[in-house]
């Protein structure tokens, strides 16, 4: 039977989970495959990472580079992480005719149109199921079962961080901070909680997605980012209120040639599935010509979740070996000659639905001067609520907006902010509610 044979660079959560499935699945694997998927070498710094694997001697190294160069290596599966290093080790791969997975949506998302560029010109898959969506097929769903559908929009659960934030929020009434310190202990969030709750992580992810769905070139820079950390228990009562649930969400829509690409907190109906996509999953709905509406969900991180994506990444490319087709499917689903530079529509030109809320102080006429100012910039509103008293002296106003534009928005909460009778920066919640015209 034919060896191929595979270099793992990186031992840390998920690389020890790729390490397993290979040791543990590897009679399943060459069954299902026609080839035995050797590990020759894990590389990673500390030698320690790799004590509960079993290893055969001189398996694991301490420096990655010899694995890259070696000749007998076919797969390197980059597990280190961030934009440095890897980069190069992946550049070097290429170089070497070496075939390359990775689940570095980061490293993809701001310099992946040179690597898959390099790999095209090469000849070498590059595959990276598992930088969107852990364990869920996205990727080979946008570039196989879809290939015959123009994908209208995708709308996603990206970030299990936020995702558990957000449950915890609307099933507690926990403050932000108290949610995240949960995640915290529960090992769904990092230190650093950054990427993940300013929505860095996600929209890593949508640039991908949207570059996979639209032949565009990368271009994370152009999208809206946005976090969840203003998110209060309040907002999210108002929205279970009127029907609503809040998601942190990644939006792509493509229309006249042009591409919306944003990331932020999400306002979605009650009976929307996305809505009952709670704790730490994840999901993503796509909407095609041909397909109409599908929903893909699961775990989006983890060991095993991610590592599974990892080793399925492997598998294909071994397959493409065995029958000598490598390259076979497009890396980002259009031929290389066919991806273009699409326009992302700036946030100001977007037009969508808003949930306003406004702490004001309990005098007469308030309202009406608000409302007066939504109406100069042609701002309709659908329905106001001016609720009890919150904090003494204070009360909010919640308001919910029929479709209008971004820059009209901004101009108005500005000069809202600016009244005497503001007592807080106005909260801002973007609606994606398609039972309304």
């Amino acid at each position: 039977m034919r060896k191929i044979h595979i270099g793992l660079l990186g031992c840390g959560t998920v690389g020890t989970g790729v390490a397993r499935i290979l040791l543990d699945r590897r009679a399943l694997i060459a069954d299902r495959v026609g080839a035995e998927l050797v590990l020759k070498h894990i590389a990673d710094i500390d030698m320690d990472r790799a004590a509960g694997l079993p290893l055969a001697s001189g398996v694991m190294v301490p420096d990655a580079w010899p694995v890259v160069e070696d000749p007998q290596i076919d797969i390197v599966v980059e597990m280190i992480g961030g934009q440095g290093i890897a980069k190069d080790l992946i550049l070097r791969a290429i170089e070497t005719g070496k075939h390359v997975v990775t689940a570095n949506k980061a490293l993809l998302a701001v310099q992946g149109n040179p690597l898959f560029a390099a790999a095209a010109d090469k000849g070498v898959d590059l595959a990276y199921e598992a930088s969107c969506g852990g364990c869920m097929p996205i990727i080979k769903t946008l570039r196989e079962s879809l290939v015959g559908n123009r994908i209208h929009a995708m709308t996603g659960i990206l970030n299990g961080t936020c995702n558990f934030i957000l449950t915890r929020i609307f099933e507690d009434g926990s403050p932000f901070a108290d949610a995240l310190a949960q995640a915290q202990a529960q090992g769904y969030a990092e230190a650093d909680p950054t990427l993940d709750i300013e929505g860095i992580d996600t929209a890593h992810k949508l640039a991908i997605l949207t570059a996979l769905a639209y032949g565009m070139t990368i271009d994370f820079e152009s999208i809206y980012t946005e976090g969840i950390s203003r998110i209060t228990p309040l907002d999210v009562q108002f929205a279970q209120q009127f029907g609503y649930k809040i998601k942190l969400l990644a939006i792509g829509k493509e229309k006249d040639g042009r591409v919306e690409s944003r990331v932020h907190p999400t306002m979605i109906p009650a009976d929307n599935l996305l809505s009952h996509v709670d704790g730490s999953l994840n999901a993503l709905k796509i909407s095609g010509d041909a397909v109409g509406d599908m929903v893909l969900n699961g775990h989006g991180a983890g060991m095993m979740p991610t590592a599974s994506a990892v080793v399925g990444d492997i598998v294909d490319i071994a397959r493409n070996m065995m029958a000598g087709l490598p390259g076979r499917v497009p890396l980002l689903s259009y031929q290389p000659g066919k991806i273009r530079t699409l326009p992302v529509m700036p946030m100001e030109e977007i037009e969508t639905r808003y949930y306003f809320r406004f702490c004001v102080k309990d005098r007469p006429g308030v309202l009406a001067k608000i409302a007066g100012i939504l109406g100069r910039y042609g701002i309709s509103l659908r329905s106001v609520h001016q609720k009890g008293r919150q904090v003494k002296g204070t009360v909010p106003i919640v308001m919910f907006t029929h479709m209008a534009l971004e820059r009209d928005v901004v101009s108005a909460l500005s000069e809202i902010s600016a009244l005497d009778e503001v007592v807080a920066s106005p909260m801002l919640i973007r609606i994606e509610d398609d039972r309304e015209d």
